[in-house]
């Protein structure tokens, strides 16, 4: 009982709410405070203290939480040992351009061959991804972004991505072979969302410059952007993966966007206390086989 008590212990951590504990959990309020009570009374000492209308994690919770995270990790290790993860949920992190552009054929293949495996994708930024993974709340990353070099996740390298400027093909810079900063003056762009890795490259880069621009609008969704650079709204920086369609069908302009930034890739990541499952490793083999087949090429 106590394993249960330290994951809801995690989840009002996490949320800093007894409330929004009880409702990611699925429990009444009650049942959540109740739990907390035997687990102080387990541990002799609060966890928790009130601030306002917000708890906080007493110096006592914050020495349990990590311990809390590992128990509740390693249970869940050893439950995929005894089942071999035939069955069950996977759950992926991943941004919403990967998930539109990349990730779809390979979970086709892997429902072909896991059917009992229930997929879970869940869309965030790189850093709440990464965050995540340390947490336990994913089981795999996938991400875009610069090498990431934390050295509790094994991060590998699938791809390198091109990042281009989106633009419609009557725009004055459709012609060009390559775009830099400088060509970019006075430009109206339709972003990102704030946290997306590529799009901070983008302002570092322009603001490091001096080089006047302006912000639109901005959505996460990379269907909207494009339908927004279609309206002459802006022009917008993606990953070439995202327009390669529109390129085709002559809707769309991209051009390469050189600057003197680290290259950014997609990478599998996964924590390194992570036992792979047949499953997860399934997927595993398929990104890094890909990686493979592009190197030998």
């Amino acid at each position: 009982m106590e394993l249960v008590y330290l994951h809801t212990f995690r989840e009002v951590a996490r949320w800093g709410s007894f409330t929004r504990a009880a409702e990611e959990l699925g429990y009444a309020q009650p049942t959540v405070t109740a739990q907390m009570q035997k687990l102080e009374q387990s541990y002799g000492v609060p966890l928790f203290e009130r601030y306002g209308r917000k708890l906080r994690l007493t110096q006592a919770g914050e020495a349990l939480l990590p311990y809390a995270r590992e128990m509740i990790r390693l249970y869940g290790e050893s439950k995929e040992v005894v089942n071999r993860q035939e069955s069950g949920p996977l759950t992926i992190g991943t941004i919403d351009t990967l998930a539109a552009f990349f990730l779809p054929p390979y979970l086709q293949s892997f429902r072909e061959h896991y059917p009992k495996v229930d997929l879970v994708l869940r869309t965030a930024g790189e850093e709440a991804i990464l965050q995540q993974l340390h947490e336990g709340y994913l089981d795999l990353g996938i991400i875009f972004d610069r090498r990431c070099t934390d050295r509790e996740l094994v991060a590998e390298t699938i791809a390198q991505e091109e990042l281009v400027i989106v633009m419609p093909p009557e725009h004055r810079l459709a012609g060009l072979p390559t775009l830099t900063a400088r060509d970019l003056e006075n430009e109206s762009f339709i972003l990102t969302e704030e946290g997306c890795t590529y799009r901070g490259m983008l302002i570092d880069v322009l603001n490091e410059q001096g080089i006047a621009h302006r912000i639109a609008c901005q959505f996460s969704n990379p269907e909207a952007i494009k339908q927004c650079v279609r309206c002459g709204l802006g022009v917008a920086l993606l990953p070439s993966m995202a327009v390669r369609r529109e390129q085709a069908e002559g809707v769309l302009a991209a051009v390469p966007f050189q600057n003197d930034k680290p290259p950014f890739f997609i990478q599998l990541v996964y924590h390194q206390k992570k036992w792979l499952s047949p499953s997860m490793q399934f997927l595993v083999e398929k990104w890094t086989s890909k990686r493979a087949k592009r190197e030998e090429s």
